[in-house]
């Protein structure tokens, strides 16, 4: 039972970021309609600008941390925005995700050609001591990731639904047209959900990071990952992509423990062929209609 646990809380944490991620895509699509495929990448490469922050400039963590905050908003959320989304958007989805895809391809050969091809140890955030819960050793780097990831998701919620701007930013999500003749600033929210979404990646980053170490590949499969529990979840909820990063980290965890760690990779997939046959919205998620 102790080790039950242990399994259930490291997965819990690492679902967490999983659910950050994810809630990435369920912003953005509800805003613009835009599936970013580089998504994962928009995660591994934060950790870099930190790195080059401590490493190249000589800066503390913390101020290396806050020149990778302006960078990201700057180049993952305007740039991506104003440079690739925007052009883009009018001609539909599919030069958006094709767009997306070569620019993840972009991002990782870069920080492979140019910052370095190996795995760079990143600075832990947390102390590595483990505690005595109910007679299972829990990390407590592992605690205080759940709890950041879900603090976040609260003061996202909070965000969206108890201010002004959140409810003009659902207000665009729901129908911008009729937002827009309301006298909503719709391109302005849209701007705001690109650099929350922004934010978002660099929070994963330096949670994820310490973990599994900085890699030019870390996007691959993260970035899958996390648009899988979007869909498990439910693509058009945010609630729904929190659950859907817990849902698989938990499995993800139990299934390499008690069933076999070669398959561990297939159970994501598994999960997301399961539910489009069941609930294609997702556990959460909303059906939407379209009439023709």
């Amino acid at each position: 039972m102790a080790t039950f646990f242990q399994l259930l809380v490291s997965g819990l944490a690492t679902g967490s970021i999983y659910a950050l991620v994810a809630i990435g895509f369920t912003l953005l699509w509800q805003a613009s309609q835009t599936i970013n495929f580089a998504q994962g990448e928009f995660v591994m490469l934060p950790a870099f600008f930190v790195l080059a922050g401590t490493q190249i400039l000589g800066l503390s963590f913390p101020v290396a941390i806050l020149l990778a905050l302006v960078l990201t908003l700057l180049f993952l959320g305007y740039g991506f925005k104003r440079i690739i989304i925007d052009p883009l958007l009018p001609h539909g989805v599919l030069p958006i995700v094709i767009a997306t895809i070569a620019l993840g391809i972009l991002l990782k050969e870069g920080v492979k050609q140019f910052y370095t091809a190996e795995a760079m140890p990143f600075p832990a955030l947390f102390t590595d001591r483990t505690l005595n819960i109910f007679g299972a050793a829990i990390s407590v780097q592992d605690i205080a990731v759940l709890a950041i990831s879900l603090g976040t998701v609260a003061l996202l919620q909070f965000f969206l639904n108890g201010t002004k701007t959140g409810r003009c930013m659902q207000a665009t999500a729901q129908n911008p047209q009729v937002a827009e003749i309301l006298g909503v600033p719709v391109k302005r929210m849209i701007l705001y959900t690109f650099l929350i979404n922004g934010a978002l990646a660099l929070l994963a980053s330096i949670l994820i990071s310490p973990i599994y170490l900085a890699k030019f590949s870390n996007g691959e499969t993260l970035g899958l990952i996390a648009f899988i529990a979007a869909i498990v979840g439910g693509f058009n909820q945010i609630r729904g992509a929190l659950a859907g990063g817990l849902l698989i980290g938990v499995i993800d965890n139990l299934s390499a423990a008690y069933i076999s760690a070669s398959y561990r990779s297939a159970v994501p997939l598994i999960l997301l062929i399961v539910i489009i046959l069941v609930r294609p919205q997702g556990l959460l998620g909303k059906a939407e209609g379209r009439t023709i």
